[in-house]
């Protein structure tokens, strides 16, 4: 049983799942149906809400009405959880999309889904992007919430604060002697490689301008990983930012050194969701807070 239109729950199938044929065998109906749902709701709205070319991906239309929609699924879920469990033993097994930073990933958020799963039992769907790109998973209506660094709320959201995450600039103790024996400034940082995430990433050149005004072009590694990071480190690729939760056991063993021991980079998280009263966010948003507590700096704040 299904509380939500037929035509919005085939909107949102085709958007989870990436195309027409993946929605039907998920709703059970075959792909010319979901074709002719979507159709008859874009007539009715009078706008295009899909781009239909895999993996299908809304209009900006579209993404206004996944924001309004997402929301709408996660009420359901609860109602029908309420009021007819016998009959819907899974409402609340949807995964629940939300948005994350791989460095939180890494470190505080994966007990948080854990007591949720076990407390409440919620499934997930975690998609991962920088923590300055987070929002826009939200902003687009492809997440309920997501784990930023803008503390600023998005239209029809809330924002909660979680803590402060701390970076710190690491490499090898050989990499230190060779590129920073002089210390930390415009000329070494020019052409010590440098190691960052993506092309997203913007942790390391924030350290950078902490430092130097300078215009600098240096050598870089880009590795997408954030538990490799310190890894890398220590083999010598490069210098780069880490939390400080991962640097701290290879700094004890001695297979890193810290760059400039009195600098460092705190990033504020905020956890941003959808402005509705339910249930399942009030129960995810307490347990970031209880997880934050103890993965991050002043973690917990309200």
């Amino acid at each position: 049983m299904d509380l939500i239109h037929p035509q919005l729950a085939a909107f949102a199938a085709v958007l989870e799942e990436g195309s027409f044929e993946a929605a039907g065998r998920r709703l059970c109906v075959t792909s010319s149906a979901i074709s002719q749902r979507i159709k008859t709701l874009e007539d009715r709205l009078g706008q295009v809400l899909l781009v239909r070319q895999p993996p299908c991906r809304p209009t900006p239309a579209g993404e206004l009405l996944l924001r309004r929609v997402r929301p709408m699924q996660t009420l359901e879920a609860e109602a029908l959880a309420d009021f007819l469990p016998e009959k819907n033993p899974t409402a609340l097994t949807r995964p629940i999309a939300i948005a994350v930073n791989s460095d939180s990933l890494a470190t505080w958020f994966l007990p948080a889904l854990s007591q949720l799963n076990q407390q409440h039992g919620y499934f997930f769907d975690v998609r991962v992007d920088d923590q300055d790109h987070t929002l826009n998973l939200l902003r687009d209506g492809s997440v309920l919430g997501a784990v930023t660094s803008e503390a600023a709320a998005l239209q029809g959201c809330e924002v909660q604060a979680l803590g402060v995450m701390r970076y710190q600039a690491i490499a090898s103790p050989g990499f230190v002697a060779q590129h920073f024996s002089a210390g930390v400034n415009a000329a070494s940082l020019a052409q010590a490689p440098m190691i960052v995430f993506n092309r997203k990433d913007e942790l390391q050149w924030r350290f950078v301008r902490r430092v130097t005004r300078a215009r600098l072009a240096p050598p870089m590694h880009y590795l997408p990983t954030a538990t490799g990071f310190v890894e890398a480190a220590a083999l010598g690729l490069g210098w780069c930012l880490a939390p400080e939760s991962l640097v701290q056991p290879a700094l004890v063993a001695g297979s890193i050194a810290l760059i400039a021991p009195q600098r460092w980079l705190d990033v504020p998280l905020y956890w941003q969701h959808a402005a509705v009263r339910s249930a399942t966010l009030q129960h995810i948003g307490a347990e970031m807070r209880r997880a934050a507590r103890v993965g991050l700096r002043g973690g917990g704040c309200r």
